[in-house]
């Protein structure tokens, strides 16, 4: 044989070599997921395996995985190893998608598929928590505990301001769980009932004495449409007595009163007053008329002297009736010149 096949020979060899140590490496890495996978009746072949490294995926997650459903019991068609790794691969949670499965045939209340339970898990939600939810019901507080506000305010019809804690008890709804609203949702619309409740009711008292009608009230109300939960019961916790509303809304209302009633009074002595002023500003323009009026009487005489409409000796005795007329007028106290606290006594002749 010459030494170019030896050469071949002996390389095909040692790929060959190479290639069954790198086959023995990776059967020896799954070989005892295989097995127990074999064992447990997990029907996860060596090629699916294999596969999976390919693939990145973990496949002790997936073999461990399988083998808790099949332990279970779970008898569902759509959950194959092919199922799982393609939950994986979206990002899925697997082992939790398990774990809720199993948690929901043990409870024997709940139907709850492979395919619903991946949907549910990719949304975002926990789906072992609402199938938990589901099975034990759990209570959400309205308002919540970490509140500004510890107290929902409400007001009845009488005035009297009540505070009120409540205490909800939700079952998650599977079917709503994907679009369904949140717990956020819930307390809102509880908040919401509950306020309503108390303002339609006519007095405090009532409410004091029968809680219960805020919680039926509320609970006719269908609270949990479009939600994923579904509420069980509504139980007040607590309720307290606040401050009278209605008598502080009157008493502010009568202030207010009052202080329109006091603008309106200020707004007529206003307008008094500026028709006071309008009538001291008319007097002094007739007597500016007056004055103007007097000016013209010298003018008058001096052109009827003139004209001898007015004889000389006339115009004194004009000039002695006037002075005469003065002088009683200051005697009298009468005159706008003299003093206002002149004797009234009359000059005898």
């Amino acid at each position: 044989m010459s030494p170019l096949v030896l050469a071949i020979f002996g390389t095909l060899f040692v790929i060959a070599a190479i290639l069954v140590l790198i086959f023995l490496a990776i059967v020896s890495r799954y070989f005892w997921l295989w097995i127990q996978a074999i064992m447990t009746g997990a029907d996860v072949g060596l090629g699916d395996l294999i596969g999976m490294m390919f693939r990145r995926v973990d496949a002790r997650m997936i073999v461990r995985s399988k083998i808790m459903a099949v332990a279970a019991g779970i008898d569902d068609p759509d959950l194959t190893t092919k199922a799982l790794e393609a939950h994986y691969l979206s990002r899925g949670n697997v082992p939790q998608v398990i774990r809720a499965l199993i948690a929901a045939r043990k409870s024997r209340q709940i139907n709850l598929s492979f395919q619903k339970a991946a949907a549910i898990d990719l949304a975002g939600r926990d789906v072992l928590d609402a199938v938990q939810t589901s099975v034990y019901p759990k209570v959400i507080d309205c308002p919540p505990r970490n509140s500004v506000n510890p107290f929902l305010d409400a007001i009845a019809k009488d005035g009297i301001q009540l505070m009120v804690k409540a205490r909800v008890t939700v079952r998650a709804n599977l079917a709503q769980l994907i679009g369904g609203a949140t717990e956020e949702t819930i307390i809102a619309r509880v908040g919401q009932g509950i306020v309503s409740a108390i303002g339609s009711a006519e007095s405090h008292k009532i409410v004091l004495e029968n809680p219960d009608v805020i919680s039926k009230a509320v609970l006719a109300s269908r609270l949990d449409d479009q939600t994923a939960f579904e509420i069980v019961s509504i139980d007040i916790a607590d309720i307290d007595v606040g401050e009278n509303i209605g008598a502080r809304l009157q008493a502010d209302r009568a202030e207010a009163d009052t202080r329109v009633a006091r603008a309106r009074a200020e707004g007529r002595r206003a307008e008094a007053v500026a028709i006071e002023q309008e009538m001291f500003a008319k007097i002094e323009e007739s007597r500016a008329a007056v004055v103007a009026s007097e000016a013209s009487v010298p003018f008058a005489i001096a052109d009827a002297l003139k004209d001898g409409k007015m004889k000389v000796m006339d115009y004194y005795k004009l000039k002695n009736i006037t002075a005469d007329t003065e002088m009683r007028q200051s005697i009298a106290g009468t005159s706008t010149t003299g003093p206002s606290n002149a004797p009234q006594t009359r000059p005898t002749n």
